[in-house]
């Protein structure tokens, strides 16, 4: 398999995905500025809308949409557990990816992160996501994760509760969302991917002239 993804991005889930079934894969870094892969090609003739994750399957197809790729890398490696097989269960796992998806990614941290977003629409998906965390926060009260095990749901929650260093948004409101992203980044997977994209990502801001935020820099030179 080959992974298209950028640094810090969605994509991280699926590499966090990976890590966890322990499979081999032939990673492949987007610059989400240039669009173009670290191999020098142009990633718009692999994905016209330039967007990661997508993967390459062993037998050639292309598989994009981040929902789409967890659950068929899932499905791929069925050995992990990386999700439910079918039923109900299934279903959840379903209804966590979209909610992660739709809520959390899309409707806020995309929010925050445009460049060109005016500061009354950062406000307002501020505001309106006070209640999606708080329905979240609820349901992982007494929980590990989201199903009744480590699934791609939980890789793709992570990476998204992982943005909000970068954010006004602080989990220490939300206790047992604080504990959670605190429980899943020292989780092998997550901390060896994150240890990983953190250093991708230094490379890409420093690639083009941008400053290095305080999170990236190591312990000894924040300190002073």
């Amino acid at each position: 398999m080959q992974l298209y993804g950028s640094p810090l991005s969605c994509s991280l889930a699926t590499r966090i995905a990976l890590l966890e079934a322990g499979a081999p894969v032939n990673y492949v870094e987007v610059d989400p500025i240039t669009k173009r892969t670290s191999d020098g090609a142009d990633y718009r003739e692999i994905h016209p809308l330039g967007l990661v994750p997508a993967l390459r399957t062993d037998d050639g197809q292309l598989v994009t949409e981040n929902a789409a790729v967890l659950q068929y890398v899932a499905d791929r490696l069925p050995a992990a557990e990386l999700a439910p097989r079918d039923g109900l269960e299934r279903a959840r796992l379903q209804q966590w990816l979209c909610f992660v998806g739709t809520e959390l990614h899309k409707g806020l941290f995309a929010v925050l992160f445009d460049e060109k977003a005016p500061a009354e629409a950062r406000s307002y998906a501020i505001a309106k996501a006070a209640a999606r965390l708080d329905y979240l926060a609820r349901h992982l009260e007494g929980r590990e994760f989201l199903l009744d095990r480590f699934s791609v749901a939980d890789a793709y929650l992570v990476t998204v509760l992982t943005w909000t260093i970068a954010t006004p948004i602080d989990l220490k409101k939300w206790p047992s969302l604080a504990a959670y992203a605190q429980r899943l980044q020292a989780r092998p997977s997550v901390a060896a991917a994150l240890a990983v994209e953190r250093r991708l990502y230094a490379e890409e801001l420093a690639r083009h002239g941008k400053p290095v935020p305080a999170f990236l820099r190591p312990r000894e030179a924040t300190a002073s």
